[in-house]
């Protein structure tokens, strides 16, 4: 078995992501935001190549960073004697038990676990303050007010540098 060729980085304008194949395995993607290149990828369970972490757990990973960053600021804006935030979270799909229509078809919905440990000499207010606070962090907020994305084809080609290249 050879190992593929990667395609080139693709040029990032200021305050874009780009997310592109790889070219490194059938799922492999490069993500870039003109400042970090990560890799994302599916497990080898579902044919890719496990280079990174698939969607969903990128998904839980940008809200546990957004979680625990907004819970250092908040409490060290409070003077709270908060050491270390851990988030761990994880992503299912379960029954919707109230809904209409579920006679006519079963529904899932997803739903997303989160556990916080708050690790410091923190008294229970403290701490449930804290707690009402992670639920205010900007992707919380973002994911449970709704998202409405916009999707268009791309009109011109995209530019390309060399792998390693400037993005």
């Amino acid at each position: 078995m050879t190992t593929p060729t990667p395609f080139p980085e693709p040029v990032v304008a200021p305050s874009t992501v780009v997310v592109a194949e790889s070219g490194l395995g059938l799922y492999g993607q490069q993500l870039l935001d003109g400042r970090h290149h990560l890799a994302a990828d599916e497990p080898a369970a579902v044919g890719g190549n496990d280079f990174g972490p698939g969607p969903y757990e990128l998904l839980l990973m940008a809200l546990g960073s957004c979680t625990s960053m907004t819970l250092r600021m908040y409490a060290g804006r409070q003077g709270f004697a908060l050491e270390r935030v851990v988030v761990r979270l994880k992503h299912d799909r379960v029954y919707a038990k109230d809904c209409e229509e579920c006679d006519a078809k079963p529904v899932m919905l997803d739903r997303i676990e989160r556990e916080i440990d708050l690790i410091g000499a923190l008294d229970d207010l403290q701490k449930a303050r804290l707690m009402e606070i992670a639920d205010k962090c900007p992707l919380h907020r973002t994911l449970t007010t709704g998202i409405k994305i916009v999707t268009r084809l791309a009109t011109a080609q995209p530019t390309v540098a060399p792998l390693g290249g400037n993005v």
